[in-house]
């Protein structure tokens, strides 16, 4: 049987086409970088699937993290830096999230 690849990734990129979409995940470098330069990644995996798929994972997925922050009394936030980065407004992530 062929092994299953197990990796960790901190980043990821997203591509959506009238047919499907591509999922980059990446990994940032581990060494310090000279400012103004962009750090070293490295792509540790990619997946490819279907609109529907995707899809039907962004709901589960958000089903069962709002399930888990619910059981466990906790919200996770994100740091206003990694807003920016990601270009998303605090009060969108706010409604989104919102129960």
């Amino acid at each position: 049987m062929a092994e299953v690849p197990d990796a960790y990734a901190d980043q990821f990129q997203l591509h959506i086409g009238p047919l499907g979409c591509t999922l980059n995940f990446q990994v940032s470098g581990a060494n310090l970088v000279a400012p103004g330069t962009p750090p070293p990644i490295e792509r540790v995996a990619t997946i490819r699937l279907s609109l529907q798929h995707l899809k039907a994972m962004a709901f589960i997925l958000h089903k069962q993290i709002s399930g888990y922050e619910a059981q466990a009394q906790l919200s996770t936030n994100l740091p206003v830096d990694v807003f920016r980065a990601l270009q998303i407004r605090q009060e969108d992530w706010e409604a989104f999230w919102r129960p």
